[in-house]
C-alpha cells in the first residue's frame, strides 16, 4: 500500500462543487488531493438542464437568497468562462394558472434582485407577430421574454479541475473513497484505484459526493453529519428541433411544475426537467422512466406545433440531485439552496466539511464559503483571501467570443467553419493548442468522425483525464450526439492503447 504527502484538503467527489472546491484551495496555497470514483462530471453535475440561472421558479417558494445570490453569480460565470457559458433568452407564453402581473412582477424582481448588467432585461411580446411565437401550438395573446445563461455543464466542471491541477491540486479519477478516520491531528483515508489499496493523509476532508454524500459520511470514522439528503431524480429528453431561433421557452404544465424547452447541439430541443422522489439511490447507471417520457412528451406536444414521438427521441439522460431534506412535501418545492455542515470532532483540527444540496449557478460561491470555513475552524495561519470572483477558468480569457472565433478562422483558413465553432465553444483558446501548426483537418492525425480528431483526442486524454470514448463523446463534447455508436467503440480502442502508452512512459514517477 502507497502513502502519499500530508496534503491540506481531501476532497471526496469530482462534480461541480468538488472541483470548485479543490480549486478555489489551491489557488489560495493549500495542498489539495481529490478522489472521484469514476470520471469527472460523470454523475448530477452533467446531467443539468445545462443552465447558468437565478431560478425564477424558486421565488414562488420564498428562496430569495438564493435567487438573489445566483442571479449575482450568473454574469460572474459568463465573464469568467465565456466559451462555455453564452446569454440566452427565455419565452414565457401565456399561463393559464398563473396571472400576467403575477408573471411580471416575478420578472421584474428577477431583473433588479441580482445586479443584472449585461443581460438583456425582460420584453413583453405578441405572439402573433413577433418571432418568438413560431412553433407554438397557440400564438395568442402576449409572452415575456427574459435572460438567463445556458453552460456546457460538464465542462465547466473539468475546467475547474484544470484550474485545480494548474495550481498544484492532484486530481485522480476513477479513485474510490473507502473510509477515512481521525489520525494524529488529521485524517487517514484509505481509496482504492488501479494500482489496488491507497493511503490519503490530510488535515481536512470535504465530502462533495453528491447524491453519495451520506454514504461517505457513513463511512467517516466518528463523522456527525447534521444534515439529510433528499434524493430527487431529473430526466430529460432529446428529440428533434421543434422550433426555429436561439430562444428556449419556459412552460407551465398543469400540474404546475416548469419545463424548459431549449435549443440543444443545433439540431435538436432539449426537454426536461421532472421531479420524481426517490427513497434510495439506484444500483447502476440512472435512466428515465416510461412515464417520465411521456410526461415531457405531453408537455411538448401542448405546447409546440410540431408534434414528437418517442421514435423521435435521440437521446435520454436522467441524474440525482442530491437536494438538503428540508422536511418539504411535494419534491418540486425541496430547497435548491446549500447547506455546510460543519463537523470538527471533539475539539479537533480535522475538520469535516458535508456538502448539502447546491446547483450549478451557485458552484464557485459555496467553494469560496467552504475553503473559508475550513481555513477558520483547521485554525490554518496561511490562510490567503478568496480569488475566484473575477479569475476566468482555462481558455475564457477573451472578450468577445465571435471576434475570437474570427481570429481562429483567419488562423486556420482551410478548417471548416462548424469544426472551429465547435473547438472554440469547448476549448475557447486552448483550441490553439490542439490545432497547433496544423494546415489542414488531416495534419491532426486520425478522423473519428464529426470533425473529432486524433490530435483532440491526445489532448482530452493528456489535459481532461479521458479514459474512453464514453468520456469524449458524451461528457467533454455531445458528439455522441452526431456520431454512430461505432466511433464509442473505435475511440475506447484508441484511449485503451494510448493510455498504456503513457502508463509505461511515465511508470515510477507518480502519475495517475
Amino acid at each position: 500500500m502507497s502513502e502519499s504527502p500530508i496534503h491540506d484538503v481531501f476532497v471526496i467527489g469530482g462534480g461541480i462543487n468538488g472541483c470548485g472546491i479543490a480549486r478555489d484551495a489551491a489557488g489560495r496555497g493549500y495542498s489539495v488531493f481529490l478522489a472521484e470514483m469514476n470520471d469527472l462530471a460523470s454523475g448530477t453535475s452533467s446531467f443539468s438542464t445545462k443552465l447558468i440561472h437565478g431560478g425564477l421558479r424558486y421565488l414562488e417558494y420564498g428562496e430569495f437568497r438564493l435567487v438573489r445570490e445566483s442571479l449575482r453569480e450568473r454574469e460572474r460565470l459568463w465573464g469568467m468562462a465565456p466559451h462555455i457559458i453564452r446569454p440566452m433568452r427565455f419565452v414565457v407564453p401565456p399561463m393559464p394558472t398563473r396571472p400576467g402581473w403575477m408573471v411580471r412582477t416575478g420578472l421584474f424582481l428577477y431583473d433588479h434582485i441580482g445586479g443584472r448588467e449585461r443581460l438583456p432585461a425582460t420584453q413583453t411580446v405578441r405572439l402573433a407577430d413577433a418571432p418568438e411565437g413560431k412553433g407554438l401550438a397557440r400564438r395568442s395573446g402576449k409572452a415575456f421574454v427574459y435572460s438567463d445563461c445556458w453552460v456546457d455543464d460538464a465542462r465547466l466542471v473539468v475546467l475547474n479541475a484544470m484550474d485545480a491541477a494548474a495550481r498544484g491540486a492532484a486530481i485522480r479519477t476513477r479513485t474510490r473513497f473507502e473510509a477515512a478516520r481521525r489520525e494524529g491531528g488529521g485524517w487517514l483515508a484509505r481509496l482504492h484505484d488501479r494500482h489496488g489499496a491507497q493511503q490519503v493523509h490530510a488535515r481536512a476532508i470535504v465530502n462533495t459526493a453528491g447524491p453519495w454524500v451520506g454514504e461517505v459520511a457513513a463511512a467517516i470514522e466518528g463523522a456527525r453529519a447534521k444534515g439529510a439528503v433528499r434524493l430527487v431524480k431529473g430526466s430529460h429528453i432529446v428529440v428533434p428541433r421543434l422550433y426555429p431561433g436561439d430562444h428556449a421557452f419556459l412552460l407551465l404544465n398543469p400540474d404546475r411544475r416548469v419545463i424548459f424547452a431549449i435549443p440543444y447541439e443545433g439540431e435538436y430541443t432539449l426537454i426536461g426537467t421532472t421531479d420524481v422522489p426517490l427513497r434510495d439511490l439506484p444500483q447502476g447507471r440512472i435512466s428515465i422512466s416510461d412515464a417520465e417520457i411521456d410526461y415531457l412528451l405531453a408537455a411538448a406536444n401542448a405546447a409546440f406545433a410540431r408534434p414528437t414521438s418517442r421514435g423521435e427521441i435521440a437521446w435520454t439522460y436522467a441524474g440525482i440531485r442530491p437536494l438538503f431534506d428540508d422536511q418539504a412535501e411535494n419534491a418540486s418545492a425541496v430547497t435548491r439552496d446549500y447547506v455546510l455542515d460543519l463537523d470538527c470532532g471533539n475539539g479537533s483540527d480535522a475538520p469535516l466539511l458535508n456538502v448539502f444540496g447546491g446547483k450549478i449557478t451557485t458552484y464557485r460561491r459555496l467553494a469560496e464559503q467552504a475553503v473559508d470555513r475550513l481555513a477558520g475552524a483547521a485554525r490554518w495561519t496561511h490562510a490567503e483571501r478568496a480569488w475566484t470572483a473575477g479569475a476566468v477558468l482555462p481558455g475564457g480569457a477573451f472578450a468577445s467570443f465571435e471576434d475570437f472565433l474570427v481570429g481562429l478562422a483567419r488562423r486556420y483558413p482551410v478548417f471548416p467553419n462548424a469544426m472551429l465553432r465547435r473547438m472554440a465553444r469547448a476549448y475557447g483558446t486552448r483550441a490553439e493548442t490542439i490545432l497547433g501548426h496544423a494546415h489542414a483537418p488531416d495534419d491532426l492525425g486520425t478522423d473519428f468522425g464529426g470533425g473529432l480528431h486524433q490530435a483532440e483526442v491526445d489532448y482530452l486524454i493528456g489535459h481532461e483525464w479521458a479514459t474512453c470514448g464514453e468520456d469524449i463523446l458524451w461528457r467533454r463534447s455531445k458528439l455522441g450526439l452526431h456520431l454512430p455508436a461505432s466511433a464509442e467503440a473505435a475511440l475506447d480502442d484508441y484511449c485503451r492503447l494510448a493510455l498504456a502508452e503513457r502508463r509505461g512512459e511515465t511508470k515510477g514517477r507518480g502519475d495517475a
